[in-house]
């Protein structure tokens, strides 16, 4: 079936994503080096769309890495206005495990410091394929870790610390969740799951509708899971830790919110991961919002299906971490 997908998209977005795709150069990670500034280019371009947001303070910190490997940057952005401890959020940016940086996310961590009342620890973490999992992980865990040890200096109420991220950033809160329940040293309360890439075995169209998808394709995303894992995704023996999806035991995890476009790549794996979720009796929430591709809200940030969405996700961060 020949389909254009972008035919499916909500109407108020299509245009836009229209647009831009036909600006934008093929993707190709044969070259990584320029993909990545690619990216940066493409990301840069999207900021320049968002407004200001004063009433935000930033700075960065180099904490300690995991054992026998570099430091980890992180980026810390707190309320002007701070008035005793806050609950905290653990940020985790995308880019298919192998793209993106702490730059990219600083007008959604700003948005989630002032909507959620929060303070928000984003995590620059190594990348793939150079850094393989678990390095990834490990240095989001380094972070988690640094950062409920140092509650008190960083003004966080250490029993109400949250964890999430976007597309890959995602999936790695996804995993972070299951070893932070699993090694015992640090408690989360939330997982915050924005079209996480969960699922390694993800290696076949879903349906003559779905042959593909917009923005980040089947292509792209054997691409990075290939980065991320060091092997052909969808083999035996990959860890959960790597690919969420892959977990046989969701029980005690923290209570998660995922939200996803029904035209999106992860569709499908994030809504069944969210009915396990519940069959494993967390507290789950998902929304799935029609006509919506990958970044969706980033690619069109101004229309009502990307202000539903964020004000939904900023909603249940608030609800999560203040009740």
């Amino acid at each position: 079936m020949n389909l254009d997908l972008t035919e499916l998209l909500d109407p108020e977005i299509k245009n836009p994503v229209k647009t831009m795709l036909n600006q934008m150069p093929p993707t190709s990670f044969d070259n990584l080096p320029a993909a990545r500034v690619a990216s940066r280019q493409m990301m840069a371009l999207m900021k320049e769309q968002m407004p200001v947001i004063p009433g935000v303070v930033t700075e960065d910190q180099i904490i300690p890495g995991p054992e026998d490997s570099p430091d980890v940057t992180v980026r810390i952005y707190r309320p002007e206005k701070q008035a005793g401890l806050l609950p905290a959020l653990l940020w985790i940016h995308g880019g298919g495990y192998m793209l993106g940086d702490i730059d990219q996310e600083d007008f959604t961590a700003k948005q989630f410091t002032l909507a959620g009342e929060c303070i928000v620890v984003s995590v620059d973490y190594r990348l793939a394929p150079e850094n393989p999992y678990p390095a990834p992980l490990e240095d989001c865990y380094a972070a988690l870790k640094w950062l409920s040890i140092q509650a008190d200096k960083l003004r966080i109420d250490r029993s109400c610390i949250a964890i999430g991220g976007a597309s890959a950033g995602g999936g790695l809160a996804a995993g972070l969740a299951i070893l932070a329940r699993d090694r015992a040293e640090v408690k989360t309360i939330f997982q915050l799951l924005v079209y996480p890439m969960i699922n390694d075995c993800n290696i076949s169209p879903a349906s003559d509708v779905l042959p593909d998808t917009i923005l980040w394709t089947r292509e792209s995303n054997l691409t990075g899971w290939r980065s991320y894992l060091g092997c052909e995704p969808g083999v035996e023996g990959i860890s959960c830790y790597a690919a969420a999806f892959r977990a046989n035991n969701l029980e005690d995890l923290s209570a998660t919110y995922i939200t996803v476009g029904d035209l999106d790549l992860f569709a499908r794996e994030d809504i069944e991961y969210s009915r396990r979720l519940v069959a494993a009796g967390v507290p789950t929430e998902l929304h799935v919002y029609p006509g919506g591709c990958h970044a969706f809200d980033m690619l069109v940030p101004d229309a009502d299906i990307s202000k539903r969405f964020t004000a939904d996700i900023h909603r249940a961060l608030k609800r999560a971490i203040h009740n």
